[in-house]
């Protein structure tokens, strides 16, 4: 008995699920019918109302225009770029024209009186700062020059004092590293003038540099 009851239970639950199942699927049919005869509807009317002379455009030969916009110009790239040119320094840059024809191989930027240099001399202005490049090679005495002026030029240092060397170590006892310095010191935009420094401060294994300075605001 118990059997029959247990069975009659599950075939109504079973009963009631497909009827449940059948009614979801006819609201769904009836909405997508709905939805269709609406679709149908709405493109009547579009038809109905644009009339029935109107005929699709043949788009196989359309040309598609595009606005070509300006390309971004990269600022900070360039920027960049220029400190590198400006602190890049030419070991074969010529300076035969460019010094002072005098024993010591002075230098003063065009526009500036010869006096200058005289002054640079006398010690008119006082050393501040030193940079000694005894030992370095090429390269390393390269990098420490202009790492060495742009913080000077941070500090707003006017007067500084280079030693290069007199050459007795190198080959044929020649002041290679000087000459690299005179070079380098003339292509850098905010070196004045240099000379030779004085016996007591190094003599002819130094140079003494008259930088621009800070411009005041």
């Amino acid at each position: 008995m118990k059997a029959s009851m247990v069975k009659v239970a599950d075939f109504k639950a079973l009963k009631k699920a497909v009827a449940k199942a059948n009614a979801k699927r006819e609201k769904e049919a009836r909405e997508k019918a709905a939805a269709k005869r609406q679709a149908l509807s709405d493109r009547e009317l579009f038809l109905k109302g644009i009339g029935e002379g109107v005929v699709r455009l043949d788009a196989s030969d359309r040309v598609q225009t595009a606005v070509e916009r300006p390309k971004p110009i990269p600022m900070q790239r360039l920027a960049d770029e220029k400190k590198v040119l400006d602190e890049s320094l030419s070991d074969e840059f010529s300076i035969e024209n460019m010094l002072d024809t005098d024993d010591q191989l002075s230098f003063h930027r065009e526009g500036l009186s010869i006096d200058i240099v005289k002054k640079l001399r006398r010690g008119h202005w006082v050393i501040q700062d030193d940079l000694d490049l005894h030992g370095m090679r090429r390269d390393e005495a390269r990098e420490m020059v202009v790492q060495f002026l742009k913080m000077a030029e941070v500090r707003g240092i006017r007067c500084v004092r280079i030693v290069h060397g007199k050459g007795l170590g190198s080959i044929n006892n020649e002041p290679i590293l000087k000459k690299l310095v005179f070079k380098w010191l003339v292509q850098r935009s905010d070196v004045m003038a240099f000379c030779q420094a004085k016996p007591v401060d190094g003599g002819s294994g130094a140079v003494v540099v008259l930088l621009k300075g800070r411009t005041k605001p």
